[in-house]
């Protein structure tokens, strides 16, 4: 299952800031049960426009391990939302994998 959501960096901040807290975060979200990694994507035609896909293994695990974050410690709750300080994000959505097509091999 792929979450995906969209960034604009906010004025007054750089993409730097928020790539910066957004790897603090993604390390502690990322050590989560059914986390299977996560990868931010910079728009080509926008430097503040960015992408980021986490892949879980499904949303009843994404879900699970987010709300046991949030109820986390002060100090991890503040980790993994502290990139919302420099970008404002829209979700995009959760989707899931229906079809898969592979290059051929080229001689």
């Amino acid at each position: 299952m792929k979450f995906i959501f969209e960034v604009k960096v906010k004025k007054g901040h750089t993409k730097k800031q928020y790539i910066d807290a957004w790897k603090e975060g993604s390390t502690l979200i990322q050590n989560s049960k059914g986390a299977q990694g996560t990868i931010l994507y910079q728009n080509t035609s926008n430097p503040n426009s960015l992408l980021a896909i986490a892949t879980w293994k499904s949303k009843k695990e994404r879900d699970a391990a987010m709300k046991k974050l949030h109820q986390a410690d002060s100090i991890t709750r503040e980790i993994i939302t502290e990139h919302r300080k420099y970008g404002d994000t829209t979700i995009i959505g959760n989707f899931e994998e229906i079809a898969l097509i592979k290059p051929k091999i080229q001689k």
